[in-house]
C-alpha cells in the first residue's frame, strides 16, 4: 500500500534524486445528502481546515477521495466497498450515522482498513464490536451522558423525569445518564421514549412530566427533533418550575439559532463548545469563522480532530494501512476540546465533558461553560481488542 515515489535513477555525478513526499489516500465517507448533510458537511469543513493546518508539519501528503453515504445503511456499505477495493485507500474517515457504522464495521474489519470514526456515537463500536481497525475520534453515546448524572445530583436535583427518542442512541444515552444519577441516589419519576422521527407533538409527554413529580427534565434530541422539543418545551412554560437539561446535542451551535430564544436557560453537557476558554480553541474557532462564515460545532472540531489524528499517526512514521491502525489508537495532543487521547482497551477517545448553558450573547445565542468535567475512559463493555496483524 506504500506509495512513496523512489528515485529509481541517479545523475551520472553520483547525485540521486530527492524522495518524493509519501502519498496516504484518504477515504472520506459522509452524508453530503439527506437528513443529515449538515453534519457531514461540518465535519468535512473541519477536516479539510485541519489537512490545512497541520499538513506541513508530516512529510506525507493527502488525496481525499468524496463519497456520499446518503445516511442509508446499504448505501454506505457499497461506498466503503469501492472505496477499499476500487480506490485502494490506505484509511478511511467520518460516518455520521450508527446505521451506517455498524453496517460497514465487518468490512473494515476484514479487510484491515483503518477508520477514523469522525461522528457516531453508539457504543457496540467501541465495546462489543470493536476493532483494532477502527478508533473513534468523536464520543459514545455513554461518555457524553454519564458524568451528567453525578454533576446534577451534586447540584441538589433529587428527581428527574427522562425523554429520548425510541433507538439505539436514545436509549443508550438514557440509560448512561440514569445510571449515574440513581447511583447517587437520585430517583428517575418517568421514562418516556417518543417514536424516532414520527414525533411531531410532544404535549402528551410534557404533561408526564409535569405531573411526574419531577424536579427537573433530561433529554436527548438532536437536528430536527431537538428544535421542535426545545420549542414546544417553551411554549408550554415549563422552564421556570420544571428546568430542562440534556446531552448537548439538544441545543448544539448548529442549530441553536434555529430554536430561538427557547433555548436560553437550557443546561446541557457536551465534550466540545465553541466558547470553550483556552488558546487552542480560540485558534481553531477563529479559523473555522473566516473559512466557512459560521461558528464551529461539535461536528466540525471532531471532523477537524480527525484529520488532526491522522497527521500525528503519519508524524509517527505510518503510511499503509497496519501502521496507520497502529498509530491511531497511540495518538494524543492538545486540541480545541482539550487534552485527546485514545484508549488501547477500547480505540475510544478520552476526553473532558463540558457542562454549558445556552445564554444569549451580542451577536445571538451563545454558550457560558458551568463546568468541565474530567476525562475519563469508557468501560469495555464486552470489547476484547485484538492486535493489528502484520
Amino acid at each position: 500500500m506504500k506509495r512513496a515515489i523512489l528515485a529509481a535513477l541517479g545523475f551520472a555525478t553520483g547525485f540521486a534524486a530527492p524522495v518524493a513526499a509519501e502519498e496516504i489516500k484518504v477515504g472520506l465517507l459522509l452524508p453530503f445528502s439527506g437528513v443529515y448533510a449538515s453534519l457531514g458537511n461540518d465535519i468535512e469543513a473541519g477536516f479539510n481546515l485541519a489537512i490545512e493546518q497541520f499538513g506541513g508539519e508530516t512529510d506525507a501528503t493527502f488525496e481525499i477521495v468524496r463519497e456520499d453515504t446518503e445516511v442509508k445503511p446499504p448505501v454506505a456499505l457499497g461506498k466503503a466497498k469501492k472505496l477499499i477495493l476500487q480506490d485502494n485507500v490506505d484509511v478511511m474517515a467520518g460516518i455520521v450515522s450508527s446505521g451506517v457504522l455498524g453496517a460497514v464495521r465487518d468490512m473494515v474489519h476484514g479487510a484491515g482498513v483503518p477508520l477514523i470514526v469522525a461522528n457516531a456515537g453508539n457504543d457496540e463500536a467501541t465495546g462489543a464490536d470493536c476493532s483494532p481497525y477502527i478508533t473513534r475520534m468523536s464520543f459514545s453515546n455513554g461518555q457524553v451522558n454519564r458524568p451528567m448524572g453525578t454533576w446534577m445530583y451534586d447540584q441538589g436535583i433529587r428527581k428527574v423525569f427522562t425523554l429520548a427518542p425510541d433507538y439505539a442512541a436514545g436509549r443508550q444515552m438514557i440509560d448512561a445518564f440514569a445510571a449515574t444519577f440513581t447511583a447517587a441516589g437520585g430517583e428517575i419519576v418517568g421514562q418516556e421514549f417518543t417514536p424516532f422521527q414520527k414525533t411531531q407533538d410532544f404535549g402528551p409527554y410534557l404533561t408526564q412530566a409535569k405531573s411526574s413529580g419531577a424536579e427537573a427534565v433530561f433529554v436527548f434530541y438532536a437536528g430536527g427533533e431537538a428544535i421542535s422539543f426545545v420549542k414546544q418545551y417553551d411554549s408550554f412554560g415549563l422552564k421556570s418550575d420544571l428546568p430542562l437539561y440534556g446531552s448537548g446535542f439538544l441545543t448544539s451551535p448548529l442549530y441553536v439559532e434555529a430554536e430561538g430564544p427557547a433555548a436560553e436557560g437550557v443546561i446541557t453537557a457536551l465534550h466540545y463548545v465553541p466558547t470553550i476558554d483556552t488558546p487552542a480553541n480560540k485558534s481553531f474557532a477563529e479559523a473555522f469563522a473566516a473559512a466557512t462564515g459560521r461558528v464551529p460545532s461539535e461536528y466540525a472540531v471532531q471532523g477537524y480532530d480527525a484529520a488532526r489524528a491522522l497527521i500525528e499517526a503519519t508524524k509517527a512514521g505510518a503510511t499503509d494501512r497496519e501502521t496507520l491502525a497502529n498509530a491511531l489508537r497511540q495518538v494524543s495532543f492538545e486540541g480545541p476540546r482539550g487534552q485527546m487521547s485514545i484508549d488501547p482497551a477500547t480505540n475510544n477517545v478520552v476526553q473532558p465533558i463540558y457542562v454549558y448553558e445556552t445564554v444569549a450573547g451580542e451577536k445571538g445565542l451563545t454558550q457560558k461553560v458551568l463546568a468541565q468535567l474530567p476525562a475519563e475512559a469508557d468501560p469495555t463493555n464486552g470489547c476484547e481488542m485484538a492486535p493489528v496483524s502484520n
